[in-house]
């Protein structure tokens, strides 16, 4: 964590009723693992606090009096609001060193007074690094302040809710007529008014909230939202409507929780990070695990009783928080017994894009279309985070399938592209509009290339065709690319590029921790691998293996 004054968002994140906790072992409901859970809440709650408080400005003169620095010295009010939380839950918790503390009330009063200031006539805040007057980024602040005054009405502390109340109805007031940017959003504000609206019921708060629900959640088939964000906008999603579902009092809202949390199952490896490759947000091709899922994890699995769920809750305990804790009884409930989690799958994402391949350690994603990334796999500790193909076919050969099917056990992927000469206008082109002109042009000398991949699933790995052909000539590249900390053998390093290789022949092996990949076999008639118009090699260690249509090579990728 970065040192106090100096918070980035993801530990703000983290501190935000901060109780992230160690896995509890043995059955999450036996009242052992529960107060185990509890005071390792508690105790990394305290750490926060103690973070947070040489952070906080308490310089009388300082107009961010209140307020927490973010990562760029910024003040604004997420970090004011999320100090505000934690400070409320260590002040409550009766096995807190800071419970009943004077000074920490003083404290959240003075993160409060700031809160007021950072608000727009609205009711808004700003989020500087972006967004400014923004209903939705202060349905994020409320999340966690709503939840500091939910938990001081619980534990009879209504000095809280009265410190809180001028920020949280002006926000109310503001959410209730604002907009916002990504489908997210909607059960962001939703959530957040549902919170304002338990604690100051206000008919208007409910009214916007059904018109937001009016449009329907956005959740398809696959049981993904329309963010595909596996790591922060579903985790966004799913919180916000387990929320309002215990705000509102309307269980049917959990729905599209559990069929996104079903659907999770599918898309860990077998160290529990997660599948990141379908995210259409900042988080894609990023590495996390399930921790962020706990809070909607464990309420689905105790109201469901689902013995599935729960599994995957004990497994996300690192993301309990206290302030959660504190605020549903639910989460406190006796979980079921944990059932076994699908480890031995071959699942196909239709309207996501992706098949997901899993066999114990070993697991693939194939993306069928969209992304240069066609094929990802691990086994055990060895990671290639992609495999792509490109050729330097009119600076425009990056392989990107724009058609995908399944052919009895394998995945066909295709692209055609096509590459003209244009002739000769009769009459004057303006110097600007030269590009303009190109559909008015008669076509000559029109090159084609078609390329494709055929992946199928082989005892320990996969088997990967890759054919190109139609204009002769031209350069191929395969990349293979290995996360970052292993070991390459076999492979002939490039000069002048560092964690560049070379599989000129035979087999190549990357090595990680306990396991390794073999792949192969290799060949390089050329060393020309960096193709004009390719995207830039992925990041960690790269292997090439290169080529001149017509290409035709099948390559084998097997765990060891």
């Amino acid at each position: 964590m970065a040192l106090p004054g100096h918070l980035t968002r993801r530990d703000l994140l983290t501190l935000i009723g901060a109780a992230g906790v160690s896995r509890v072992a043995g059955v999450r409901g036996d009242a052992q693992a529960a107060d185990t859970l509890v005071e390792q809440a508690v105790a990394r709650n305290d750490a926060a606090v103690r973070t947070l408080l040489p952070a906080q400005v308490t310089d009388p003169a300082s107009s961010w009096l209140g307020g927490v620095p973010d990562q760029f010295g910024l003040h604004w009010a997420g970090p004011a609001g999320g100090a505000i939380e934690t400070f409320a839950a260590s002040f409550l918790h009766p096995q807190s060193r800071y419970h009943a503390d004077a000074a920490l009330l003083d404290r959240l009063r003075m993160a409060a007074a700031f809160l007021v200031r950072s608000q727009s006539p609205d009711g808004n805040i700003d989020l500087p690094t972006t967004n400014f007057n923004s209903p939705p980024d202060t349905g994020f602040v409320v999340h966690g302040v709503a939840t500091a005054a939910a938990i001081g009405r619980r534990y009879g502390v209504e000095e809280i809710v009265r410190i809180l109340r001028p920020f949280l109805v002006k926000a109310g007031a503001g959410m209730a007529a604002g907009g916002v940017h990504t489908p997210n959003h909607r059960w962001v504000i939703s959530s957040a008014l549902a919170q304002v609206g338990d604690l100051f019921p206000d008919p208007r708060y409910l009214a916007r909230i059904d018109q937001w629900l009016t449009e329907g959640i956005d959740i398809d088939a696959d049981g993904q939202f329309t963010e595909r964000s596996t790591l922060v906008y579903n985790i966004v999603c799913d919180r916000a409507l387990v929320v309002m579902a215990a705000k509102l009092r309307r269980p049917a809202l959990l729905e599209p929780v559990r069929r996104n949390l079903r659907a999770l199952m599918y898309l860990i490896h077998a160290d529990g990070e997660v599948v990141t490759e379908i995210s259409r947000r900042q988080d894609q091709y990023t590495r996390g695990g399930i921790g962020g899922y706990w809070f909607p994890l464990t309420y689905v699995a105790v109201t469901d009783q689902d013995g599935q769920l729960a599994a995957m809750a004990r497994q996300s305990a690192d993301g309990a928080r206290l302030s959660a804790l504190m605020e549903y009884a639910e989460l406190s409930t006796r979980m079921p017994v944990s059932q076994p989690l699908p480890s031995s799958y071959d699942k196909t994402f239709t309207e996501v894009g992706i098949a997901r391949v899993r066999r114990g350690p070993l697991s693939a994603t194939i993306v069928l279309g969209g992304s240069s990334r066609m094929f990802t796999f691990r086994y055990g500790d060895a990671v290639l985070e992609g495999v792509r193909v490109a050729t330097s076919f009119f600076g425009k050969g990056q392989f990107i399938p724009d058609a995908a099917a399944r052919e009895g056990d394998s995945y066909l992927l295709r692209q055609s592209l096509e590459a003209p000469y244009y002739q000769p206008l009769t009459r004057a082109i303006p110097p600007h509009a030269w590009g303009t002109t190109r559909p008015e042009r008669r076509q000559s000398e029109v090159n084609r290339l078609e390329q494709s991949a055929t992946i199928t699933e082989v005892p320990n790995g996969f088997r990967l065709r890759v054919l190109a052909g139609g204009t002769s000539g031209v350069p191929l590249a395969i990349e293979i690319a290995c996360r970052d900390g292993g070991q390459i053998e076999g492979c002939r390093p490039i000069e002048g590029s560092p964690g560049t290789y070379l599989l000129d022949h035979g087999m190549g092996i990357y090595r990680s921790g306990r396991h390794a990949i073999r792949f192969g076999p290799g060949g390089a008639p050329h060393r020309y691998v960096q193709l004009r118009g390719a995207e830039p090699r992925l990041s960690g260690l790269t292997v090439y293996i290169t080529g001149i249509t017509p290409f035709d090579q099948t390559l084998t990728f097997e765990g060891l």
